[in-house]
């Protein structure tokens, strides 16, 4: 019943006042890990490549594109778009990241992960890769550089698709000191991952300060999950590392995760965040712009410093917050912009907010 999921998500966003959403899903999961183990595993990427184009896997996303179809017919028909009795969640632009699985065998990874490459390609719905799964099991840790390699070789380090990794969501409790002392680095350097999601090891990653630096830098997100993080790996308050990412310059934005499973949603987490975290109304606002500058959604952004958000784009300065752009080099961007499309609709409800606070 995935396309009654998303429509209870986008329904739950609308009602936060959260309109942009990139939905972590696993296109033809089974399918794929048949693919891979049909296969084997060739111990060369390239070899692995071809031998899953001969077995099939472009079939494979021609089937991913047709259940995308299906998900969201279902979801607006659940939300009634396009009616008199449309749901507030009609209103939520939806994306979609390529979930892939960490703890399967090596053949079932990589073909997952070139499944999501070819998908993103062929469909503008599916915007990025994301790997997910315990990160401390077994598997996982035995295999997490190859992985690494894996999304350099498959997206061109980046080239043909923008990735999501989960990284460094480990503590002592979970693994050895070795392991939390490379994961994020490995995402961040050999994956070229332009987002991280957790990241709570990283201040017990090695040279954790000119990592921090570099994300900073490069501009390389995390996503915190403090309830996530509490529960799971048992890291909250002045032991999470929200503050210090936050210190250093490391872009952040609040998400839930498992909101389904753990019964909270993203206004629990802004909640959270300033009840443990130490975050002040410019920590909350800097979240919610950075969860729309740091999208993977297509087109050039309404800012020119995202993160600090003290420069918008030259076509639209002193026009954000308006209703509508005056026509012109503004409107003609967020035209043609889908991310600068949703940033100026969060400016003009952002102004909104704030004048009524």
């Amino acid at each position: 019943r995935s396309g009654d999921e998303v429509a209870q998500v986008m329904d739950d966003l609308a009602r936060q006042n959260t309109f942009y959403l990139e939905a972590m899903v696993t296109p033809q999961g089974a399918a794929s890990i048949l693919l891979g183990a049909q296969v084997g595993w060739k111990d060369d990427f390239a070899a692995q490549k071809a031998a899953n184009l001969t077995a099939g896997l472009d079939d494979l996303v021609t089937a991913a594109i047709a259940q995308t179809d299906a998900m969201e017919a279902r979801a607006r028909e659940v939300l009634k778009c396009g009616t008199a009795q449309a749901r507030p969640g009609c209103q939520v632009t939806v994306r979609y990241l390529v979930q892939t699985n960490r703890i399967v065998p090596l053949p079932a990874t990589f073909a997952q992960l070139q499944l999501g490459v070819a998908l993103i390609g062929r469909d503008r719905r599916w915007v990025g890769l994301q790997m997910v799964a315990p990160e401390d099991h077994p598997n996982a840790l035995a295999n997490y550089r190859t992985h690494m390699r894996m999304v350099a070789f498959l997206t061109e380090n980046g080239a043909l698709a923008p990735a999501a990794l989960h990284a460094g969501e480990l503590t002592l409790k979970y693994a050895t000191p070795e392991d939390l002392s490379f994961h994020i680095a490995e995402a961040v350097r050999v994956a070229g991952a332009r987002r991280i999601g957790h990241g709570v090891d990283l201040p017990h990653e090695d040279g954790a300060e000119a990592l921090a630096a570099e994300m900073a830098a490069k501009g390389v997100l995390v996503e915190v999950n403090l309830t996530s993080n509490h529960v799971i790996l048992e890291t909250s308050g002045p032991d999470h590392p929200y503050a210090w990412m936050r210190q250093r310059g490391v872009p952040v934005s609040l998400s839930t995760d498992d909101s389904g499973i753990l019964r909270i949603d993203l206004s629990h987490e802004y909640a959270r965040a300033v009840s443990e975290g130490g975050a002040g109304y410019e920590d909350l606002r800097r979240s919610a712009r950075n969860a729309i500058a740091f999208s993977f959604l297509a087109g050039e952004g309404l800012w020119t410093d995202p993160g600090r958000y003290r420069r918008p784009h030259r076509a639209c300065a002193g026009q954000l917050g308006k209703a509508e752009p005056r026509p012109g080099p503004c409107a003609a961007l967020i035209a043609a912009s889908d991310k600068a499309r949703e940033q100026w609709r969060h400016e003009r409800l952002l102004k909104a907010f704030e004048a009524g606070r």
